[in-house]
């Protein structure tokens, strides 16, 4: 008899959670139809160029199955608009990452022109929007990581023109002008104290032009600076809670509590190894991450930033970009308010974007910053040095000039 009822009880309790779960997904979507999900980081463009070589009319995105993301998920996770990270190696600094990463803003454009029924290219705020009235995803361009600019203030207004929105100021790598995140764990070493002077510049240019600070990736120290300087407010694209997972890629509370001050956002990143600081991670453990944030500095400051694509692993129950409606659900089933929800989903992101636009139509007149970095602070054996004072040759030239001059005394001998 005791058996029976034990069966029956866990029949009833299995019932009552299923359909439980049925509800707060239902209300998920429901959510999700009204309010647009933006998130701040997806590298499907580098896995266009490390699995293909960027040679995009070979593949197919309704069918590539061998990522995160494809249309089929798109649709299913909703996904209403995606900063599509411009994504090239520190490798490339001092060589071409200039050139590499226009051929990938060149694949997010080339994507857009493929799939035009799927994506809309938007560059502002209000382009998010008009692209959700038309259920397709609004497509934007981020670049990840200051080495992209070459140390010019010229390139970084140019690929502005070319749509991008957001910089991260570093990657894993020191630019010659701010520290990156590595600095902090002792591995690398501090170069400028955060952001050298140049570095400063960059900030306001961007202040100037409208485009987002994406300080994910970039030390502790070069986090408060750029609070401190910048004119509007920040982001961090992919980005979570340290105090969760005390990995230096993820944000303190102090400067948690500060980017509530400057009305910014940190989108939660879901890479295990910065949800749990392990390599396993599920879906409740980043929902951990919204929590505290909330708690923290309270829910005006928080978004989505998966970094799908772009990280090896990933939470079970987050699989792919088609798993975001679990998560709202999640958060739902801790109480989050529908309110508090559909500001992490888009409204978040939107007014922080709106605010961007803003200073930079206050800033409408301001003659663009023309002042180069230093010599000394570039000089390197693959950058020529014309238009700069100091002398009249290039850097390259005179690294090379033994070389020939090796060369030409050696086929004298032949």
């Amino acid at each position: 008899m005791m058996e029976w009822v034990r069966t029956v009880c866990l029949v009833l309790w299995a019932f009552t959670f299923n359909s439980v779960a049925e509800d707060l997904k239902e209300q998920a979507l429901r959510l999700m139809a009204d309010t647009p999900l933006i998130d701040g980081h997806n590298d499907l463009p580098w896995q266009m160029r490390s699995l293909f070589n960027n040679e995009f009319n070979a593949e197919n995105l309704y069918i590539l199955n061998i990522t995160h993301t494809n249309i089929p998920k798109i649709k299913e996770g909703r996904l209403s608009a995606q900063f599509w990270a411009a994504y090239v190696p520190c490798d490339t600094q001092y060589k071409d990452a200039v050139r590499q990463t226009l051929e990938q803003i060149d694949v997010i454009h080339r994507m857009c022109h493929e799939y035009p029924e799927v994506f809309r290219f938007a560059a502002s705020s209000q382009d998010i929007l008009d692209t959700f009235e038309q259920n397709k995803t609004a497509s934007l361009i981020g670049v990840e990581g200051g080495h992209s600019i070459d140390s010019s203030l010229g390139t970084l207004r140019t690929m502005y023109q070319l749509g991008v929105r957001y910089l991260t100021i570093t990657h894993s790598c020191n630019t010659p002008w701010a520290d990156n995140w590595l600095v902090d764990t002792g591995s690398e070493p501090e170069e400028h104290n955060g952001l050298s002077e140049f570095g400063k510049q960059v900030i306001l240019e961007m202040n100037r032009i409208g485009m987002l600070i994406d300080l994910s990736h970039v030390s502790e120290k070069v986090m408060n600076q750029v609070l401190d300087i910048s004119k509007a407010p920040v982001i961090f694209s992919h980005s979570s809670a340290y105090s969760i997972c005390k990995h230096k890629r993820n944000v303190p509370d102090d400067v948690l509590r500060r980017v509530k001050e400057k009305e910014g956002i940190v989108m939660v990143n879901f890479f295990n190894d910065y949800v749990t600081c392990s390599v396993n991670a599920n879906i409740s453990d980043v929902a951990d991450h919204f929590d505290h944030i909330k708690k923290v500095a309270g829910s005006s400051i928080i978004g989505f930033g998966g970094d799908y694509d772009g990280v090896p692993r990933v939470p079970v129950g987050l699989e792919d970009v088609s798993k975001y409606p679990d998560l709202v659900a999640e958060l739902l089933r801790r109480k989050w308010s529908e309110d508090e929800i559909r500001d992490a989903l888009g409204r978040n992101l939107l007014r922080v974007f709106r605010e961007v636009e803003k200073v930079r139509d206050d800033l409408n007149g301001t003659k663009p910053d023309d002042k180069p970095i230093p010599l000394k602070e570039v000089q390197n054996p693959c950058r020529t040095n014309f238009g700069y004072k100091e002398t009249s040759s290039s850097a390259c030239i005179k690294s090379l000039y033994p070389l020939v001059l090796a060369l030409a005394l050696l086929s004298n001998l032949l």
